[in-house]
């Protein structure tokens, strides 16, 4: 009798050996990012013009007749300007995406043979890939909805420091039906705050589970149970969907990343939330779909370090 492995068995896995023979050189992992960013056909990234020919330029593979210009399938996407060679993207990729609780740089620095500031820079980039996924709107519903808290703790600042940065603040819904994710950080748990990210991201009329913060209190169709006294479900009234989301990024912020910028903390939001979002993929269609998301989402360095 087969026995089916733990967790989500159903998914069709990519081991190391299939990655490295799926992707023998850096064209073969070139014609694939093409075959995802360009699903409709090649198309001149600047004017979107189809009306392009192969040339023999160096590095810059395509000629547009319309804006007679060379360009890749980097241009216009995270991977614009990049020397890192295809090859390391498309495993970078991998990394990414398999890594539940994410990856560190200096993993990714060790495991493609880049410097450590060029992997910080690539996961960054690929964490833009993950925004589409991330940005779910129009939930229906029942949905939860919950806080976490991000960020160094008291005990291991110098005593002049105590008490002087709390810890950043984190909304999500998780919408019970569809299991997706909804998260972004914000900059205090007011109702006004709270109320504008549910607005945006779920219906008025979908039913809304909560704990006891009074930051709730009004929404339309709302239940909620009381964890203060100790009560985690009360009825069809939990968060624990949005718990388990938040022990998941903890888990990566303890264990891999030791810290998030507040900076930078919506991209680690967005990494999280989006790769929950299609968790139930296979490896090659997860990889596909951010290879997808990268067109329009250039990050460049400059703007990364000045938090801009």
């Amino acid at each position: 009798m087969t026995q089916h492995a733990p967790g989500k068995s159903f998914r069709e896995g990519i081991t190391l050996v299939d990655l490295f023979e799926m992707f023998p050189d850096n064209d073969t992992a070139m014609r694939w990012f093409e075959s995802r960013i360009w699903k409709d056909g090649r198309r001149c990234p600047t004017c979107r013009n189809p009306d392009t020919t192969e040339a023999r330029h160096p590095k810059m593979p395509y000629y547009c007749y319309k804006c007679r210009s060379h360009f890749s399938v980097k241009k216009g996407t995270v991977m614009e300007c990049s020397k890192i060679p295809y090859r390391k993207w498309a495993i970078g990729t991998y990394l990414v995406a398999t890594n539940l609780k994410g990856v560190s740089s200096m993993k990714i620095h060790r495991d493609l043979g880049i410097t450590q500031r060029s992997a910080w820079f690539m996961i960054h980039r690929l964490r833009e890939s993950w925004k589409k996924l991330a940005g779910v709107d129009g939930m229906t519903g029942p949905v939860e909805i919950d806080e976490a808290f991000f960020g160094g703790s008291d005990k291991n600042r110098h005593a002049d420091k105590k008490g002087t940065k709390p810890k950043t603040a984190v909304v999500g819904v998780k919408d019970r039906t569809t299991n997706k994710v909804a998260a972004a950080p914000v900059p205090e748990t007011t109702k006004a705050r709270l109320g504008h990210f549910i607005n945006t991201h779920v219906d008025k009329g979908a039913k809304k589970y909560t704990d006891e913060n009074r930051a709730y209190a009004g929404l339309p169709n709302h239940e909620s149970c009381n964890h203060s006294t100790g009560q985690w479900v009360r009825g069809m009234a939990h968060t624990n969907g949005m718990e388990s989301f938040w022990s998941m990024m903890k888990r990566g912020y303890d264990g891999v990343f030791h810290h998030m910028s507040e900076d930078h903390l919506h991209r680690y939001v967005n990494e999280f939330a989006g790769r929950h979002n299609v968790r139930d993929m296979d490896t090659i269609d997860m990889m596909g779909t951010m290879a997808g998301n990268m067109a329009g989402s250039r990050l460049t360095y400059k703007s990364l370090i000045g938090h801009v």
